[in-house]
């Protein structure tokens, strides 16, 4: 027999005794088995495993990410983020043939209904380019309204591709319109990094030529960014497909988690906490008030990771790649200056306070000349294929019902309603 654990009520003297799994998880029904009304506590789910998972696996004590049990390392070295995206949704790495079929279907379903620009356009001048893509999302949904049919699984297939095909195009439209500039159809000669750089770039040459150390760069960020197990944006996808609603609306309601800057807005926060400091003469006194606790340095240390994240030790050599490009600016050099300050301070090498992703991302997106409006928009193009890979892991999932957590009610007892001349 192996691990387990006994559980006493000390009320009246019962006790159940339940199996540890593999993963330190315990059956929330052994409560249930002591006391039907006993209910687990736990605000932001920080405790509880709402569902058992194949797609990815997170270690943060020993800064360990895979997909598949593929470490990002070498998926990010070695594949491309269509590859990587097919290994999500699929389950295994694609043939030569299968990715090639996969590439071809991707590249035929880019373009999007003429009407889905004119609702674009009704936006205000100024809308923000995150408020737009999670809007056009949903409204996706009344242009395939077959996508209702999730069990079905060719339709389901479809509907998958087309929100890996046109969220590039929709990210790249939000950013025209919300800089006044015409759209820029899909260029399907080009792979999926540069047709999105040429849709966002692209002003009235021919043909855009895209830099390649920049659209590898993309790539890049696009495989660190494709998942990452259970954080807000893929359990809103799942809590509200566990109602079977259609992949569109599902996908919004994820993209809407990810608008909120706890989630999304990191690497936003690093440059403006660059911007804060000003200078690299300033960066001394600035971890000193860190130290101090006068301030927070953005970019270091993980809710997850209590090791250095792995995808910070790929993205910082892609990093120095397009810099080599680009060249330097004040706040790269302030971010370089940063870096180099925290990770030989004692107190900050003692914490574990590492940079992490959004540290480097937002440099590069800003260096690759981004506006930081968009730097969301970037998140959800690639996470959308880990968003998806979750919701037909649920709609496959025995055990998964409609989502419908338990509350601690702490308002007041029963009372009487009160006549409005009396209160």
């Amino acid at each position: 027999m192996g691990d387990t654990i006994t559980i006493t009520d000390d009320r009246n003297g019962r006790s159940v005794t339940v199996a540890i799994g593999p993963d330190g998880t315990i059956p929330s029904s052994a409560l249930r088995q002591l006391d039907p009304g006993l209910r687990v506590y736990d605000p932001a789910f920080l405790s509880t495993a709402s569902c058992a998972s194949s797609i990815t696996y997170v270690d943060g004590d020993r800064g360990i990410l895979r997909h598949r049990g593929y470490p990002i390392e070498q998926l990010a070295e070695r594949s491309t983020y269509l590859e990587v995206a097919y290994l999500l949704l699929h389950g295994e790495l694609p043939t030569i043939d299968q990715l090639e079929a996969w590439r071809h279907e991707v590249s035929v379903h880019t373009y999007v209904h003429e009407n889905v620009k004119h609702f674009m356009q009704q936006f205000h001048y100024d809308a923000h380019p995150m408020g737009m893509l999670v809007s056009t999302v949903a409204a996706l949904s009344t242009f395939y309204p077959d996508a209702k049919q999730i069990f079905d699984e060719q339709v389901r297939a479809k509907q998958i591709v087309r929100l890996i095909a046109k969220m590039p195009t929709l990210a790249a439209f939000a950013h025209r319109f919300s800089v006044g500039m015409p759209f820029v159809y899909p260029d399907n000669s080009l792979d999926y990094a540069s047709n999105f750089l040429s849709m966002m770039w692209r002003v009235a040459e021919p043909r855009f030529e895209v830099d390649p150390v920049l659209s590898h760069a993309l790539d890049v960020l696009f495989v660190l960014h494709a998942d990452h197990e259970q954080n807000c944006s893929t359990t809103a996808m799942r809590t509200v497909g566990s109602s079977h609603a259609d992949p569109y609306s599902a996908t919004a309601a994820a993209a809407a988690a990810l608008y909120g800057p706890l989630h999304g807005g990191a690497n936003e926060a690093v440059l403006q906490m660059l911007e804060r400091i000003g200078s690299v003469e300033q960066v001394p006194a600035f971890i000193e008030g860190v130290k101090q606790g006068k301030g927070r340095l953005m970019g270091f240390g993980h809710r997850v990771y209590k090791n250095y994240d792995p995808r910070a030790r790929i993205i910082k050599r892609t990093a120095d790649e397009v810099f080599a490009v680009v060249g330097s600016n004040p706040l790269l050099d302030i971010a370089l200056a940063l870096e180099d300050v925290a990770l030989s301070d004692d107190y900050f090498v003692e914490r574990k306070l590492y940079p992490n992703v959004d540290f480097y991302s937002g440099m590069i997106y800003q260096a690759a000349g981004f506006p930081r409006e968009m730097f969301t928009v970037l998140f959800a193009i690639p996470r959308t294929a880990g968003w998806l890979a979750h919701w037909v892991e649920l709609l496959g999932d025995p055990a998964q019902r409609i989502a419908r957590p338990r509350q601690q009610y702490v308002g007041p007892p029963a009372r009487d309603y009160v006549p409005m001349e009396d209160r």
